[in-house]
């Protein structure tokens, strides 16, 4: 059946695995996706949405590379909404919710009309490791497939268990067998592993709820969409809606507490820390009456909702007789109850920046089998994984992001760097120069990166240029042309700014707090400038931020040349510590364990003070 032998093998057809197969294969490697149901590629797990908090800004970075992830959102989505609003285009954040079953269908056509990427469904029950090098895997058929490197995205399955209530069976998602083999042979290899856990809420029949006692959650009035392709913003979309918790159903919840997996210690791992379950929410915040749940629906036609805010692993009776005690869900029926699910993952400080094993060559983790949780934080994993297992066939310089180029670049130098003991999710405040990482320049960050490895297409090279054009020429627009006090003033006195009392440059009225592009487009002038060149809402909204916050991207990118300069400095390969007696012992242990690539690495790792950076800059004579 597999006669050649494969360039890469992606094991798992999850976000990472398809993100991992789909890079792999544009770029021209001869790709083979082995996952356990095909009928379940690019599956929605958990919430039917993507994007969010710090995740849209990742769900922009993949599709700027290249990648899928925005395409497949875009065109699946029922709902858009850009979160943080209120707040400075740092924060912005672009959301959508998705019709689960088209995102997944989406995602195998995709798939399907990539060249280069077959697929076979079976499970991978180990891998095939010669000298210390991944030379295939083997199914639990007994088939070996040959190939030059792996990328596992194991997602959940890894000796997966799920929980409800008291009870307990082997699985990787609900109605689907945990992975086995795989953990075993990776810990005989000399491989660290651990447990994590995770959780979902339950489904229920959109057909039984009364949304008349809920509050209204349109999307935008105006949408936008995650790709920087063609695909088409909504023109009409779904609701979701919003009720809350109570005191009585708290109780009522606590009464099956001793039968909870999570209290009675049934359950080790620990869980994601800023997505917790409902009794998590309860115990964690024992002075709150209540907590927000959104009913989130789960496509165009379909009655499934999902309930999210709602997250356990109690008994399933008890979650039905505390949700039916939800304002608007005194009738609710269940597709299926909530639950929770333990599986194995690999301490990520085990990986290099390219996301390959310190351990076995041209080996690539990605995904939750990282550490980490998150559909958008898998698929930038898969993606990244997929790009440097090509380029290191190919002998060619790997991509590896800086932590001033994209969220993806802090997602990963967070984990090699510093691991995770919790499932690790991204926020914008572990991003130090979130003002260069925003949503808006994603494509002017990264596509020049990628198309210079050959994966970004021209097509997408040309329209990112010409948007730079565009909104260069409009903020020059801006900086050379004057206003007329009389012109400007009502503007400035409808913000409640000062007048100005002679002619300026439009430029500096426009930088001032509560000016905004539609203040400058009631000038004439502006109004028509844009006309004339055909400017769109995404030129608008680009020459607006860099008018308005110049000093801070300045600020950070000076900061960011300051981050460089120690990038700069490389530690030699498995630099002996033990023998610099003037770095602490705390340094000595954790780096010559990380092992640090440059002093900037160093520099980030918990623990390492700059005593310590010192030490290390004196002794490579710097």
């Amino acid at each position: 059946m597999f006669e050649e032998e494969y360039d890469v093998i992606v094991v798992g057809g999850g976000h990472a695995g398809a993100e991992a197969a789909a890079a792999a294969a544009n770029l021209g490697s001869k790709t083979l996706l082995v996952t356990m149901n095909l009928q379940n590629i690019g599956q929605m797990s958990c919430n039917p949405a993507m994007g969010g908090i710090a995740k849209g800004q990742i769900v922009r970075e993949i599709d700027a590379l290249g990648g899928y992830s925005g395409i497949v959102s875009d065109k699946s989505a029922i709902q858009f909404k850009m979160l943080n609003k209120s707040k400075g285009p740092a924060m912005w954040s672009p959301r959508t919710q998705n019709d689960r079953m088209r995102f997944a269908e989406e995602w195998r056509l995709m798939l399907e009309r990539t060249p280069n990427v077959d697929f076979y469904q079976e499970m991978v029950s180990g891998l095939l490791v010669e000298n210390h090098k991944i030379v295939g895997v083997k199914t639990s058929l007994g088939i070996n497939i040959k190939s030059k490197a792996v990328v596992l995205t194991n997602g959940t399955f890894l000796n997966g268990l799920i929980h409800i209530g008291e009870k307990q069976f082997g699985g990787g998602r609900a109605g689907e067998k945990a992975a086995t083999g795989i953990t075993e042979q990776l810990v005989d290899l000399g491989f660290e592993s651990g447990r994590m856990k995770t959780g979902t809420p339950p489904r229920v029949d959109g057909r039984s709820l009364d949304y008349s006692k809920m509050i209204v959650q349109p999307g935008d009035d105006v949408p936008e969409k995650f790709s920087y392709t063609n695909t088409k913003p909504l023109a009409h979309q779904r609701d979701c809606y919003m009720t809350h918790t109570s005191a009585q159903v708290h109780d009522l919840l606590r009464e099956g507490f001793d039968r909870s997996p999570m209290f009675n210690g049934r359950i080790k791992s620990l869980g994601p820390r800023y997505c917790p379950s409902i009794e998590d929410k309860i115990n964690r915040f024992a002075d709150k009456d209540s907590h927000q749940m959104f009913i989130e629906p789960e496509g165009w036609e379909t009655v499934e909702v999902y309930v999210n805010g709602f997250s356990t692993s109690l008994p399933e009776d008890v979650q039905f007789k505390a949700l039916r005690s939800v304002v608007g869900f005194e009738k609710v029926k269940f597709f299926r109850p909530g639950y929770a699910i333990e599986y194995d993952y690999f301490p990520p400080t085990q990986l290099k920046h390219t996301l390959e094993t310190k351990l076995v060559e041209n080996l690539y983790f990605a995904g939750q089998i990282n550490g980490t949780t998150g559909y958008e934080e898998a698929a930038s994993q898969g993606l990244m994984a997929g790009i440097n297992a090509h380029l290191k066939l190919k002998e060619q310089n790997p991509l590896i992001l800086k932590r001033d180029e994209a969220y993806i670049g802090v997602l990963i130098d967070d984990l090699i760097t510093k691991g995770t003991e919790e499932p690790y999710r991204m926020f914008t405040s572990r991003a130090e120069y979130r003002t260069l990482l925003r949503q808006d320049n994603a494509d002017l960050r990264l596509t020049p990166l990628s198309h210079s490895i050959g994966f970004a297409t021209d097509t997408r090279l040309k329209r990112m240029e010409q948007k730079l054009k565009q909104s260069e020429a409009l903020v020059n627009f801006f900086r050379e042309t004057s206003v007329l006090p009389k012109d400007i003033n009502p503007i400035l006195e409808s913000v409640n700014s000062s007048l100005v009392k002679q002619s300026d440059k439009m430029y500096k009225a426009f930088s001032r707090p509560n000016v905004t592009m539609n203040h400058m487009l009631q000038l004439e002038d502006v109004s028509n400038f844009v006309k004339e060149n055909n400017f769109d809402n995404e030129i608008l909204e680009q020459a607006e931020v860099q008018v308005k916050y110049s000093g801070y991207i300045a600020k950070e990118k000076l900061n960011a040349d300051k981050l460089h300069r120690l990038e700069a400095v490389k530690i030699p390969e498995n630099f002996d510590y033990s023998k610099l007696k003037s770095l602490s012992f705390e340094a000595r242990e954790k780096m010559t364990k990380i092992q640090p690539v440059t002093i900037s690495q160093a520099s980030r790792i918990s623990g390492v003070t700059p005593s310590d950076i010192s030490v290390l800059l004196v002794y490579l004579g710097r």
